[in-house]
């Protein structure tokens, strides 16, 4: 949920085109290493500038400091199951971290292959590193819970036995959170790798932008979009003994609405220039496997947002305002990918159907009866809606920008 989601489409020379620009982009939002990266790394920064957000932010600082005056404990909860294979080289990344004492508490889930012994063998290599065993799966969620509740450190991270930390992330987003009492959550720029390749994570010049909380929490509802992927969050502890750690009644965006209740109740920042976290992609990645399809991923951000008005509505005063907003970007989402599908020559029901529960209103937008009619006529005549293939690069174009800015801004 790093960016919207393009509509699913016909492998093709548009998607060979897009898969190109996006790893151009991220080669070069954060000025990663590299002879040729001075020029076209401003060039990217440029065409972001072209995309800005609304949201304004508190203060942007350039030449920001790497790491902070005193060593934080920072403590991060792995949660585990049947990633065995993967937890020395993540934990390797974490305890290798300098500017700051690192805790590292990896929560095994019950798991049937051999990453419990894993495990207990690097507790017994590194003395920064405890593990704690579930008796029976439990799930992500309280597996973390039941890590965060045994942490001792001031900063928490969750990680993904799979997914990697930089060298000097934390350090990182230590120094905001020692400059600035007042934020609550650091996050940045993830890169995302393939398995089996070697990620080469940008350690550039450093920037800090601080945001407003209830602003940033104001743009999310807005887009109805996470700009996080998850790996790159610091937050501070305290704050979760406030406002509670990931809620158990969700399944699948329990890390986004627990990152909104954080804005809620304090600011946010962003480091820029680095990297702060690599996101593996692979087959057996949860994040593919589990909350994939537009529609699953619809309701799941439908109830994250649910979840985060019942959670800490009482502390916005504009509580009812935030979630119309977030109710009505996620019907105009479900209408975008009700248009791809009626120009793909397929029923765009279920997403007309979900951007009516969403937001009612939307029935009577004309662009539900534009491609309610689109789908109609397409079926009687048994061909693709005249148009489509001009539409199709139209919504992949918005999305790119959409991603231009993420990957550029953090927003």
């Amino acid at each position: 949920m790093s960016a919207p989601a393009a509509p699913a489409a016909h492998p093709g020379t548009l998607d060979r085109a897009v898969t190109a620009w996006r790893a151009w982009v991220d080669r070069n939002a954060t000025g990663a290493p590299g002879p040729d990266r001075g020029a076209t790394g401003g060039l990217v920064r440029v065409l972001g500038s072209w995309v800005r957000s609304p949201l304004r932010p508190r203060e942007v600082r350039r030449a920001a400091p790497a790491a902070p005056h005193h060593r934080p404990t920072v403590s991060v909860v792995v949660p585990c199951y049947n990633y065995g294979h993967f937890l020395p080289e993540t934990v390797g990344s974490l305890v290798t971290q300098e500017g700051v004492e690192v805790e590292v508490i990896v929560v095994d889930d019950a798991s049937t292959d051999d990453s419990l012994a894993v495990a207990h063998g690097l507790a017994g290599r590194y003395p920064q590193v405890r593990v704690v065993a579930n008796e029976h799966n439990a799930g992500q969620v309280e597996s973390f819970n039941r890590g965060w509740a045994q942490s001792t450190g001031e900063l928490v991270v969750r990680l993904d036995a799979d997914d990697l930390l930089p060298p000097g992330a934390l350090a990182r987003a230590a120094a905001v959170l020692e400059q600035h009492p007042e934020v609550g959550l650091v996050y940045g720029h993830p890169q995302h790798f393939d398995d089996g390749t070697d990620p080469r994570p940008a350690l550039g010049g450093l920037t800090w932008t601080v945001w407003d909380g209830h602003a940033w929490l104001a743009e999310r509802c807005r887009t109805g979009v996470s700009c996080i992927t998850s790996p790159e969050v610091v937050m501070r502890s305290a704050l979760l003994h406030d406002v509670g750690p990931l809620d158990p009644e969700l399944s699948f965006t329990m890390d986004v609405e627990m990152w909104l209740r954080l804005a809620a109740v304090s600011d946010v920042a962003y480091v820029g220039g680095a990297d702060q976290a690599l996101h593996r992609e692979h087959a057996g990645s949860l994040s593919v496997n589990e909350g994939s399809g537009a529609l699953l991923d619809l309701r799941a951000r439908a109830d994250a947002y649910d979840r985060l008005f019942a959670n800490v509505g009482d502390r916005l005063p504009d509580a009812r305002d935030l979630h119309d907003r977030a109710r009505a970007a996620l019907a105009r989402d479900a209408l975008r990918y009700a248009a791809a599908a009626a120009d793909r020559g397929e029923s765009p029901a279920q997403y007309l159907d979900l951007a009516a529960e969403s937001w009612p209103k939307s029935a009577a937008w004309f662009a539900t009866a534009r491609i309610a009619g689109r789908a109609q006529r397409a079926a009687r005549t048994g061909r693709h809606p005249r148009g489509a293939a001009v539409r199709r690069v139209v919504r992949r174009a918005r999305t790119e920008l959409t991603y231009l800015r993420w990957a550029t801004s953090g927003l």
